[in-house]
């Protein structure tokens, strides 16, 4: 299986950048989290590399932006269209690199398309305005235009997703885009890089640029040529890119960590509640910036759903992504695993109890079992910090107010979730939740027709639906004059 996914054209390990594969210099090794073994390697590029992707972009942007909107959107109506035809051998690398499961793998290829088929509509959508003049002999128009080069930062959970939902606004809006993957997971990013080229996409639209962070991070934020960065990742690094970007007032959109709350009342169906609490949590192995971190669970229902959801969770099956009927994979790295046992010992030693897993899993390596922790309180660390794995805390509270608080005491502010049949504490939550997205009586949010993103400190900006196109447009008012007789 790894041998036929390498000899996969779609599988390169050369950067795409200004329309050109190129390679050279000092490499970095991409590891299969599954087995620890190196898959293949890919450039370990810096400024100067980044300097001659972003003079490329520059040098592409006149003619991008000048094409209709019509015309950009047929390109993006291709790269959905090439993502979809060739998901089997896309999820397959994307499963070798990151470690997910075959089907999730599959399923996010599907995810991402899905913004390019969404925008690609979307583009012939951005409209301006004819805004009613105060003086009769001059007349206000307002029109929209792309803000210009763009350069996106991404992490190593979702490696096709994450580039998706930026890629497609940028091209529907007219501007090229720079893409800079996670050092893990480059080759899901280095394909649509083929994808990219099969569809003539003009040189210097959509760039992959892979290598150390910093430096390359470093050239996105001061080159003057770059007019917006779009960022995923933790709140330290996007605060770090956002105060740098400022100094030349570039654009930016940061979508950020998390701290999910899943709350449960007593009058919630129990089954779809545990279903819901399985998709949310486990997904990834608990490696998403939107699973629950928190499962907030009312008095009345506590035990009787901590019994059906530990089994449940005892059900799922731990392997090789690349496997049948795994439903989850591993974590990405060892460091990941070393937190996940952090947070379960310090819950541990503060009174919590393990109701389904708690421990590196037999097959070794970074598989982890999945986790529910019965007993969970605020003063834990699990509490307030994301955990990023396959690990359950339930906490218990009694009334819908005290829900609400605990559910907003973080600095976070992305997605959260709630379980109830009552329409009216629905409503009520929903407006008492301090959360840019807010799901009820549903585990997965995610769809590209609606806006994705956070408050407080889980970002600015709005990724996906009419609201993630404007992210990449600047307003511009014009006044005609002299119109008087």
């Amino acid at each position: 299986m790894t041998q036929a996914i390498t000899d996969s054209r779609f599988f390169r390990q050369e950067c795409y950048i200004g329309g050109d594969w190129r390679s050279g210099g000092e490499t970095i090794d991409v590891v299969n989290p599954a087995n620890g073994e190196t898959i293949g390697t890919v450039p370990d590029f810096g400024r100067n590399e980044a300097r001659n992707a972003i003079a490329a972009a520059a040098e592409a942007f006149p003619a991008w932006r000048a094409r209709t909107a019509e015309e950009r959107g047929k390109f993006c109506r291709a790269f959905y269209e090439a993502l979809m035809d060739n998901q089997q051998i896309l999820g397959e690398i994307l499963t070798l690199e990151q470690g997910k499961p075959l089907a999730e793998a599959k399923g996010e290829i599907a995810y991402g398309a899905a913004f390019f088929k969404w925008f690609a509509e979307e583009a012939v959508r951005v409209y301006g305005d004819v805004i009613p003049s105060p003086w009769t002999d001059k007349r206000i128009v307002v029109t929209k235009e792309p803000v210009g080069v763009v350069c996106s930062i991404t992490p190593w959970n979702f490696p096709t997703a994450m580039i998706a939902r930026k890629a497609a606004a940028a091209l529907a809006a007219g501007c090229p885009i720079i893409a800079k993957p996670a050092s893990q997971t480059p080759y899901s990013a280095l394909a649509m890089g083929v994808i990219a080229e099969d569809i003539g996409l003009p040189k210097g639209v959509f760039s992959v640029i892979t290598g150390e962070a910093a430096p390359i991070g470093d050239e996105f934020c001061e080159n003057p040529a770059v007019k917006k960065i779009t960022f995923t990742g933790s709140t330290a690094v996007g605060e770090e890119l956002a105060s740098r970007a400022i100094k030349t007032m570039k654009r930016v959109s940061m979508e950020l960590g998390g701290n999910a709350p899943l709350i449960i009342f007593d009058d919630a169906d129990l089954d779809k509640a545990v279903e819901g609490a399985i998709a949310c949590k486990y997904r990834n192995a608990g490696q998403t910036c939107v699973c629950a971190n928190r499962i907030l669970v009312q008095s009345g229902i506590y035990d009787a759903f901590a019994e059906a959801f530990a089994k449940r969770v005892s059900g799922l099956t731990v392997g090789d992504g690349l496997k049948d009927g795994v439903d989850q994979g591993p974590l990405i790295e060892e460091k990941a695993v070393q937190k996940v046992e952090d947070h379960i010992a310090d819950a541990l030693s503060k009174g919590a109890q393990t109701a389904a897993g708690g421990h590196r899993h037999q097959l070794g390596g970074t598989f982890f079992e999945p986790t529910v922790l019965t007993g969970v309180t605020p003063e834990m660390v699990i509490a307030k910090d994301e955990t990023f794995g396959p690990v359950a805390p339930l906490f218990k509270f009694d009334t819908e107010e005290e829900a609400a608080h605990m559910a907003n005491d973080t600095e976070y502010g992305l997605a959260s979730y709630l379980y109830t049949n009552d329409l009216g504490r629905a409503w009520r939550m929903m407006e008492a939740l301090e959360y840019g997205m807010v799901a009820i009586n549903e585990g997965i949010l995610s769809t590209p027709v609606a806006p994705f993103g956070g408050v407080k400190e889980s970002g600015v900006g709005r990724e996906g639906s009419k609201y993630g196109l404007e992210d990449y447009l600047n307003i511009k008012y014009a006044l005609f004059g002299g119109l008087g007789k």
